[in-house]
């Protein structure tokens, strides 16, 4: 009986080890913060080193609007043409999705980085991009796809509709939301 129970504890000990180091790897930092070093009751404060770029080439700080405040419930469910249920919200983006019980149908909105991103991706796939004309400082419609996107005084926004239907039927639909949008930047 002994000896079964020595092998179990030999069996437990490579796992547990695994777990404990993996542990203390984890959140650990080699550098330690000037806070950390400092003496009690003394205050750090960070200096302005140069970082060695110029104040030209870091991006300014603004503030992107919120993906769920461009697009209305009522205004994604006449895109899709469905009931959709209740919105849920990304860092960058808005999510509407049709009830699993009927027809499939989803509108995604994105702001920022991703946006414009997703139009790169299509640009890198070759697909055909329509120049929407007087929507934001430029606008483009993914006539393969079922995506608009439109850039306005640097914020980009991208629409995308999720139907089971020929893409040209939503053109219209798409492009009237992104004039909507492109007001509400």
């Amino acid at each position: 009986m002994t000896g079964r129970r020595g092998v179990g504890r030999r069996l437990l000990v490579p796992p547990a080890t695994v777990l404990l180091l993996a542990a203390s790897a984890c959140g650990g930092s080699a550098k330690p913060s000037p806070a950390a070093n400092a003496e009690p009751g003394s205050s750090v404060t960070a200096s302005a080193q140069p970082t060695g770029e110029s104040p030209s080439s870091a991006a300014p700080e603004r503030s992107e609007p919120n993906a769920c405040d461009l697009v209305t419930d009522q205004e994604a469910a006449a895109l899709a043409r469905l009931k959709l249920d209740p919105k849920r919200a990304g860092e960058q983006s808005c999510t509407w999705t049709a009830p699993v019980t009927g027809p499939t149908g989803q509108v995604e909105v994105y702001v920022g980085d991703g946006a414009k991103k997703m139009l790169d991706i299509e640009r890198q796939l070759g697909h055909e991009l329509e120049t929407v004309s007087g929507v934001g400082d430029e606008a483009y419609l993914d006539t393969q796809a079922n995506e608009i996107f439109v850039q306005k005084t640097g914020t980009w926004v991208a629409i995308r509709l999720v139907l089971l239907n020929d893409p040209k039927e939503n053109h219209k639909p798409l492009k009237d939301l992104i004039r909507v949008v492109a007001g509400r930047l």
